[in-house]
């Protein structure tokens, strides 16, 4: 009888951590095309600063948050504003990633839902930012913006946004920094049961404290990012199957996050 189950376990394995390898080679893969989508971009940076100037006089039209305050409290302290770049430059991706593979591994039925929603939203903010180009704020130094990563590291920009040649520093609106961060907190919220898991909304709050604080975004674009991922959770889905896991049905039930 052992016999008999030991092949089939280990053809289940096989089964699991195949897949496993296709669900990271396909993310990986969304990954590189957004950010070399993103270099696919009209070269008129006066476009960009010019809607630089509109979003930040729409700000002030519509009183939300002045982000040179918010810089200005921030380099208050080294050490606040020190840990504001880290954040923001090295918290995103690892975060994003390790919150995939969990789903995947704990939630698989949750997992299709959260996929789909980071693709939609990742694809339709790439439009976004190929239509819209936008300077961010640390490039407005006439305003009294300074570059924070640029000053007291860690940066992960180049020093000359135009001879940059991996990274497109016009991509400001949307924040994916914070739609995804919305979508981590979101799914971790709807796929756990403890009594704490409403601090992962701690995360998007401290990554649009970071994006703004440090000049990489306006809060216009991390309101742009949460209505994106909002409008893409509401758009309709077919059923969908539950996910065998080990040759049983996950008990996670499959819902938009």
């Amino acid at each position: 009888m052992a016999d008999t189950a030991r092949p089939a376990l280990a053809a289940t394995r096989s089964f699991r951590l195949g897949r496993f390898g296709r669900e990271i080679l396909a993310m990986t893969a969304l990954f590189a095309i957004y950010k070399f989508g993103r270099l696919l971009r009209p070269g008129d940076v006066t476009v960009a600063y010019q809607n630089a100037a509109r979003v930040w006089h729409f700000e002030r039209w519509a009183h939300l948050p002045n982000e040179l305050a918010e810089q200005r409290a921030l380099l208050s302290g080294h050490g606040i504003v020190q840990f504001a770049n880290t954040y923001y430059a090295l918290v995103h991706f690892p975060a994003t990633i390790a919150f995939l593979v969990w789903m995947y591994l704990r939630r698989p039925g949750f997992y299709p839902s959260v996929r789909r929603t980071m693709i939609l939203t990742t694809g339709l903010a790439l439009v976004i930012h190929l239509a819209f180009p936008l300077a961010p704020p640390r490039m407005l130094s006439g305003l009294g913006f300074i570059d924070t990563a640029a000053r007291y590291g860690p940066n992960v920009y180049g020093g000359d946004p135009e001879h940059g040649t991996l990274i497109n520093q016009y991509a400001a609106m949307p924040s994916l920094h914070v739609g995804w961060a919305m979508l981590v907190a979101a799914g971790l919220i709807a796929a756990t049961t403890s009594k704490w898991r409403w601090l992962w909304l701690l995360h998007p709050v401290m990554t649009a404290i970071a994006v703004t604080g440090t000049a990489n975004h306006y809060w216009l674009d991390s309101l742009a990012a949460c209505v994106l991922l909002l409008v893409v959770c509401l758009v309709p889905v077919r059923a969908q199957a539950p996910v065998a896991v080990s040759g049983e049905l996950a008990s996670s039930p499959v819902v938009p996050v």
